[in-house]
């Protein structure tokens, strides 16, 4: 079995850590005793008051360590790898996985599939359950690692199976009554396939999963991402205007009866249903606090309520300005319904609003978090964009300039001649970053 060895990259000034003279590429071998696998292992036993550290030296020289210290109080310690782990990819093969839908040539962590419990608690990433051992359902219960992100994509057992391409797929759903009976919190989330898991199969997989209320808080239903490059894979059709309609009854139904016995709406509809049913998103309360907001649920309200309420005490004045707003097709209505607004106060701003189609991975991918570089290039080109153009931040990697196509805002900038100026998520940063404050 591959022993644990976990290799300094810091020290932090003034810690327990440098008191006891441990350095960069020391290697940390175990506490009390016991061998630290990840992040979550070294957390927990750092905690007590009395640990006994068991540290190797680059020459090899090993020194036991005793330390006395307070039950918050933190080590010093820092690892290269944020888990002190390797990440865990995924087994399965999912009739409906993006990555397998996305053009060669790109960057290889794109392709990379996690499918990770650890990274769900600390990312908000959905997981299967396949690639987990009891002994790892044991240690989320152990450590109270919640809340824990679920793609379940139906109770249906044999379904499932097929779903996930996973002959043990099925016996994974075991891990949710380990998880319930352990009182561990959990989301979850179906990604909707037409002609598989809609229809009667969507209605079982509801009623089952309200079993597990209260700890169950949520289950997002999504519609299943189809790029233009599916050659070769399960034959998937998109949903359309009556079926997205049809789908949005059964989940407001269900939110109707869960609700009146447990005061929260629990299953939601993505944004994207209603941009395909062409029906307005629910107000705020139906959210149940944006729970499922990275997922893309009650983002498009989020953003609308955010605006009016920076919109509302706005006196309004004769500022000159001239700017364009480029989005993809998902949020686009309501860009655009934002903007319209501010020109009732600022009469002299012109925004112009582009909905950029996804050319790249194809017009049925709407929301602009896929939305490439080369598409805003090669559609913006010969528009009127003003004296600055301003896109959405999560068209870009995280804390990063670059887009999924690897091109950066300053490659965008240059191309169409005029600053781009990327805006964060809130409806009020919308408005600062029109009115260039």
């Amino acid at each position: 079995m591959k022993r644990h060895e976990h290799i300094v990259s810091g020290v932090l000034p003034g810690s327990i850590a440098e008191e006891m003279g441990i350095e960069p590429g020391d290697k940390l071998l175990s506490i009390d005793g016991q061998e630290i696998t990840d992040i979550f292992d070294y957390q927990f036993y750092v905690e007590d008051e009395e640990i006994l550290l068991l540290i190797e030296k680059p020459d090899g020289e090993q020194w036991e360590l005793e330390i006395e210290k307070e039950a918050d109080e933190q080590l010093g310690l820092e690892f290269g790898e944020g888990l002190m782990d390797e990440y865990r990819s995924c087994y399965n093969k999912c009739i409906f996985c993006f990555i397998d839908q996305m053009p060669p040539g790109m960057r290889d962590t794109l392709y990379f599939k996690d499918d990770d419990s650890r990274l769900s608690f600390l990312q908000g990433n959905y997981v299967t359950l396949t690639n987990m051992s009891d002994h790892d359902i044991e240690r989320i219960i152990r450590y109270r690692l919640e809340p824990i992100n679920i793609s379940f994509q139906t109770t249906n057992p044999k379904l499932r199976c097929r779903m996930l391409h996973n002959r043990f797929a099925g016996d994974a759903l075991k891990k949710v009554d380990m998880l319930y009976q352990g009182g561990i919190e959990m989301n979850g989330q179906i990604v909707l396939c037409k002609g598989v898991n809609d229809g009667e199969e969507l209605e079982r997989s509801i009623h089952d999963l309200t079993g597990y209320l209260p700890l169950l808080k949520s289950v997002s239903v999504v519609p299943v991402g189809l790029s233009k490059y599916r050659e070769g894979l399960y034959p998937l059709e998109p949903f359309t205007k009556e079926e997205a309609k049809e789908v949005l009854k059964v989940i407001h139904r269900w939110q109707e009866k869960i609700y009146a016995e447990y005061g929260l709406h629990f299953i939601h509809a993505g944004d994207e249903w209603y941009l395909l049913a062409e029906e307005e998103v629910p107000e705020a309360k139906r959210y149940d606090g944006y729970i499922q907001l990275e997922n893309g649920v009650g983002m498009l309200r989020l953003l609308f309520d955010e605006f009016q309420e920076g919109y509302e005490p706005l006196k309004g004045d004769g500022r000159k300005a001239e700017l364009s707003i480029a989005t993809a097709k998902l949020a686009y209505p309501y860009i655009r319904r934002m903007a319209e607004k501010l020109g009732e106060k600022f009469p002299n701003i012109c925004v112009h609003v582009y909905c950029i189609r996804n050319d790249f991975f194809g017009e049925r991918i709407t929301v602009s978090g896929l939305v490439t570089a080369q598409d805003i290039m090669a559609q913006l080109k010969d528009k009127e964009l003003g004296e600055r153009l301003l896109l959405p931040c999560n068209m870009l990697k995280a804390d990063e300039d670059i887009f999924l196509d690897d091109y950066t805002v300053k490659d965008v900038s240059d191309a169409l001649q005029v600053p781009v100026h990327i805006v964060k998520s809130s409806g009020q940063d919308l408005i600062d970053a029109v009115l260039g404050q």
